[in-house]
């Protein structure tokens, strides 16, 4: 019984897990969370290629830490549970990646990242 309800619990937080909503023209999709490289409380930078990690952020900030290596084709994966993350576009534009979710961007690349304290992207 107890293996059954496990199941059931990773299906639902499967289910749940994922969700990223796009502020502005952020050139992004949604991807499942896959935070078995990143640990509980950052927000990591993963690139695509290779899986992995090449940045991590835990500090809640004001404004946007610039990332010097101006990143493409990553997951950003932030493992907080109540924190959002911001990226920012070299365009300009800005997304925002939910508690406990994983976004992707192909294509377009970063120049800054934001955790802040609220609870949801608004």
């Amino acid at each position: 019984m107890k293996t059954a309800r496990t199941l059931a619990r990773a299906a639902i937080a499967t289910a749940v897990l994922g969700t990223a909503v796009s502020l502005g023209a952020g050139p992004a999709s949604a991807a499942s969370a896959t935070t078995a490289s990143c640990a509980y409380p950052y927000v990591c930078i993963q690139r695509l290629s290779d899986g992995a990690i090449i940045g991590r952020f835990q500090d809640v900030t004001s404004g946007f830490q610039s990332l010097p290596s101006r990143p493409s084709n990553v997951n950003i994966i932030n493992t907080r549970h109540d924190d959002v993350a911001y990226i920012r576009y070299a365009n300009g534009s800005q997304a925002c990646v939910a508690p406990d979710s994983t976004f992707s961007i192909t294509g377009y690349v970063l120049t800054g990242i934001r955790i802040s304290s609220s609870a949801t992207c608004s």
